[in-house]
């Protein structure tokens, strides 16, 4: 058994996030293939029909040589014998020959459609997976690595697949037919020799190749490193160039590749001692069953014809078979590889739809004067009850937070770094679930003014509808978030913004755009919206970037909003502008705003002040500064900084 795969576990989550191990049989990692082949059955069956055809014409080959040389043994009626049967008998071998490449074609042409399909499900699966892990998976992982494992898992479907299907399986079924003539036609000796030295060799092959994958194993795991350090040194590129380290990424990036050459000498080393020792196996069996069958020719026993169709089936099973320390290495390698996708793929979803979950339901409010209808604004009111949650168990982030966002107000919550405003937008957003990570002695507790909630870490709704009981999917529809760091795709203006919908039209994606104030600069670029923006939107300064956070999110029109520091990145003229941009796009919606700068929260339905994972104050702006607490505090503070120095 191995195990592959291994992370390490979140220290909060020893339970839910054990490591990713493996204890997984090769054969068991099989039977997990087997059913995305089986999708295509009927083409399993014809490719392995076409493979039978192909061997039978392959060892048919040296038994038409062997009649060949007979019949060119001089004899009376030579003359007579040279118009007609060496003619036919060539075509037949030509025939043969063509059959046995016609066959292998086929196969594989026919059984291309059913590597292609299984390889592409299996992909599409692991994608669809990691997309529905929590964001703690994501925060967590190593993307180099990461893509390097499914890129290679991938690439282990077809080898595999070609490798068992086209090389093991033909060469054994060639085996048991060279075996069967030779008992038939000879004497049980040459079937001893064939089968012992067969034994031999595959024994010495798997042995060695088994002690090597030790090797091999280590030259993978030195690649993946080395290619998570070259793709997580060149995401933060100006980073390297901020603090001038090119040269000691360069010096990291050399030792990973020095300790993978190493490891590849050594690998080669022992490849080398396999393929030597199957040679002299190959040399030594082949001197065996040649003295056997030249014996027989002395004797009379055998014809010329007989020693000919001896050698060639020889060299036929020894051909693949010199080859069968390549071929099981990548075989096991494959396996390895796929099993690392199938863990990543069985990899725990912390973050689960509840069991017969439906879509949320967010009914229109009741109109004034009337008992609703129509054109009447959804009922999308967010409460926060008792709402507790931790990271990490010695640090918990929110205690016992409750608060309501009635439908079509804004609620805006304040404080210092750290105070856990973000985490706020998060858990609406059920990246993580409410009490996740609270210590236990803190669950059940209740909060200052009010009684614990039964669920222990409390709980979110929406419309009245506890969010861990309707589908996430629909949950994340309802919401729209221009977040403080804002990463964009690496493609056109146009289709970042349109992501906000996608299958938008262009007259819409510029409205968005004209609405988050951006559309001067984009008309302005030569290309316009086919501007392309560069990994991760470096080409766009912070201030483009986040206008182009704001038009998706207009252009999106979801009936709750989230703006986390929406115009952090912009200058005073431009924030003012978008400002009232957002305070218009709010209008009627539900609205929470996360900020630092007070300035832009003064209209704020209600100010909630955050310190220590605790709500310490609340209320309107004017309530706040005649309470004279925190709030009024940070607001003179701030208006202390922006006033210009003389």
């Amino acid at each position: 058994m191995r195990r592959s795969g291994e992370t390490l576990p979140h220290p909060s989550h020893a339970g839910a996030h054990a490591p990713a191990r493996s204890d997984r049989s090769d054969w068991a990692t099989l039977r997990r293939l087997f059913p995305y082949l089986w999708r295509y059955k009927w083409r399993v069956l014809a490719a392995l029909s076409f493979m039978v055809g192909a061997k039978v014409a392959n060892v048919g080959v040296p038994v038409l040589l062997k009649n060949l040389v007979d019949t060119m043994t001089p004899k009376p009626d030579m003359a007579q014998a040279l118009l007609v049967v060496p003619i036919a008998l060539l075509v037949a071998y030509g025939l043969l020959r063509f059959s046995t490449s016609l066959f292998g074609e086929l196969r594989e042409l026919v059984f291309a459609k059913a590597t292609e399909g299984a390889a592409r499900s299996i992909s599409l699966e692991v994608f669809r997976h990691l997309h529905a892990l929590s964001l703690r998976f994501h925060l967590e992982r190593q993307t180099g690595g990461m893509t390097r494992d499914i890129e290679r898992g991938t690439r282990g479907v077809h080898s595999l697949i070609s490798m068992s299907l086209y090389s093991i399986v033909p060469t054994l079924i060639e085996l048991v037919l060279v075996l069967s003539i030779l008992g038939v036609k000879f004497d049980q000796l040459f079937v001893w020799i064939t089968a012992v030295a067969l034994v031999i060799y595959i024994t010495f092959t798997v042995t060695v190749t088994e002690w090597r994958t030790q090797f091999r194993k280590t030259m993978n795991e030195l690649d993946t490193m080395a290619q998570s350090r070259a793709v997580d040194s060149l995401l933060n590129y100006e980073t390297v160039k901020y603090f001038n380290n090119e040269e000691f990424e360069a010096q990291r990036y050399d030792a990973s590749l020095d300790r993978y050459r190493k490891a590849a000498i050594k690998s080669q080393r022992t490849l080398s001692m396999l393929n030597t020792g199957q040679q002299m196996l190959i040399a030594v069996s082949l001197v065996l069953m040649l003295w056997r069958a030249t014996s027989g020719v002395v004797d009379g026993r055998m014809t010329l014809g007989d020693l000919v169709m001896v050698n060639a089936f020889m060299i036929q099973l020894y051909i693949p078979m010199n080859f069968l320390g390549v071929i099981y290495r990548e075989i096991k390698q494959s396996l390895t590889d796929l099993d690392k996708m199938f863990v990543l793929m069985e990899k725990d979803r912390e973050i689960r739809d509840a069991p017969g979950a439906l879509p949320l339901q967010l009914l229109p409010l009741p109109q004034a004067g009337e008992g609703g209808g129509e054109g009447a604004s959804p009922d999308a009111t967010v409460r926060f009850e008792d709402v507790s949650f931790a990271y990490e168990p010695a640090r918990p982030i929110l205690r016992h937070v409750s608060f309501e966002i009635p439908a079509g107000k804004t609620v805006a919550v304040v404080g210092p770094s750290g105070s856990g405003k973000s985490t706020l937008a998060r858990l609406m957003y059920r990246f993580y679930d409410v009490g996740t990570g609270f210590p236990q002695a803190s669950r059940g507790a209740s909060p200052p003014g009010g009684a614990a909630t039964s669920s222990g870490g409390g709980r979110i709704t929406i419309g009245g509808q506890d969010i861990r009981s309707v589908t996430q999917a629909s949950v994340r529809q309802a919401i729209g978030i221009v977040p403080q760091d804002t990463v964009l795709f690496n493609d056109t203006v146009e289709y970042n913004i349109a992501y906000g919908r996608p299958g938008s039209t262009h007259a819409e994606v510029v409205a968005a755009a004209k609405a988050a104030r951006i559309h001067d600069f984009i008309a302005a670029t030569p290309k316009g919206y086919a501007t392309p923006v560069g990994e991760r939107g470096l080409k766009l300064s912070g201030g483009e970037k986040q206008r182009v956070a704001i038009a998706r999110t207009l252009l999106k029109n979801p009936p709750i909003l989230i703006f986390d520091e929406a115009t952090s990145a912009l200058d005073s003229a431009n924030e003012r502008a978008i400002q009232a941009e957002l305070q218009s796009a709010a209008q009627n919606k539900t609205t929470l705003v996360i900020a630092h700068r007070l300035s832009t929260v003064v209209d704020a339905h209600e100010i909630l002040v955050l310190e220590g994972g605790v709500i310490v104050e609340r209320g309107t702006h004017s309530g706040l500064l005649v309470q004279d607490g925190r709030y009024a505090r940070m607001w003179a503070m701030q208006q202390v900084e922006a006033t210009p120095v003389l």
